[in-house]
């Protein structure tokens, strides 16, 4: 293993929240006065940069954390019900043996990313849960991590599936392996240049080992 922590976003990367995510979109579209979205339209939302997203919704970025934090209290009524990505239970239990440090890094909830690993019998593999309100605001707390555990930038390497993933983690000079079954299609991803692209959970297993 040629990294000493390993770093993951939660939603998309270990959690199958894209469906109920939608869901909860539609539900609070009416209170912003947005448009719903159609399923049908999601294969196109995800080849969009996180700006390209919100423009092609029309949503301002003043109501995004407002939006953030009425999601996320949503969401936690849902966690009991929610999946964990196919494959990836095994791939955790084998990447925790060959490395020093792992963590979870989201702009979810602490609460509903412990819930979550709870549900799926997983706490006891992540030394730590980070969550950050903003939704751009990884990098920051990517450096903290490296500070708090006396890590070089090289040890690091943070595991997510959309495009801010990857932008935040260059943003704080670590490596970044971006999976393509969450809410970003490849596309997208392969447009930031992310150190790795991962198309199931077993690629990490390649990529990482």
């Amino acid at each position: 293993m040629n990294y000493r922590a390993l770093i993951f976003d939660l939603d998309g990367t270990i959690a199958d929240t894209l469906d109920e995510a939608l869901k909860i979109y539609n539900q609070m579209a009416v209170e912003y006065e947005l448009r719903n979205i159609d399923e049908s339209e999601l294969p196109f939302l995800r080849t969009l940069s996180l700006s390209e997203f919100f423009e092609h919704l029309q949503i301002s970025k003043l109501k995004v954390p407002k939006m953030l934090f009425q999601g996320t209290k949503l969401l936690k009524a849902s966690i009991p019900q929610i999946n964990m990505i196919d494959g990836m239970k095994e791939v955790l239990l084998t990447l925790r043996e060959q490395t020093d440090y792992f963590g979870i890094l989201t702009s979810n909830s602490e609460e509903n990313a412990q819930l979550f690993l709870q549900t799926h019998d997983s706490e006891h593999l992540f030394d730590f849960v980070t969550s950050t309100s903003k939704i751009t605001g990884k990098s920051r707390y990517l450096k903290r991590i490296l500070k708090k555990y006396s890590l070089k930038r090289d040890e690091l390497i943070y595991i997510g599936d959309e495009t801010r993933d990857v932008v935040s983690a260059k943003k704080a000079g670590v490596a970044v392996a971006a999976v393509t079954f969450g809410f970003n299609a490849e596309e997208a991803l392969a447009k930031e240049q992310p150190d790795y692209i991962c198309r199931s959970p077993q690629d990490l297993l390649s990529a990482l080992s």
